[in-house]
């Protein structure tokens, strides 16, 4: 998805975090290094939290939108919960974890 639409502006942005089952246990770099097996092309930052009293500002304000509140609250239930952000900043949708990226990919022409 990256590769197809970053020329028209998308950005993917990549938040690791261990808060879901331990599944992000390494270091900044050692997740960088995994990745990079998957051909990882879009931005990935430092391990952060999404969840509770440590959780990222970005992530606070993106679960507190109006399209990022999850079916069963605002907590992130899952690694892989996705936010597609209009141009003007707004959250547009909140995907669950096990939404397929073309899923994604269908709702992005009208945002670019």
């Amino acid at each position: 998805m990256h590769a197809s639409y970053a020329e028209k502006g998308l950005s993917i942005l990549g938040f690791p975090c261990n808060q879901f089952g331990g599944q992000e246990p390494g270091t900044n770099s050692e997740i960088k290094e995994f990745a990079s097996g998957f051909n990882v092309q879009f931005d990935l930052f430092g391990k952060i939290d999404v969840n509770g009293d440590k959780a990222h500002p970005l992530w606070k304000w993106m679960k507190a939108q109006p399209k990022g509140k999850g079916t069963l609250g605002n907590n992130i239930k899952w690694n892989f919960t996705k936010f597609l952000i209009d141009k003007e900043g707004r959250v547009v949708k909140r995907y669950a974890p096990l939404d397929d990226p073309d899923v994604v990919a269908k709702d992005l022409p009208a945002h670019l």
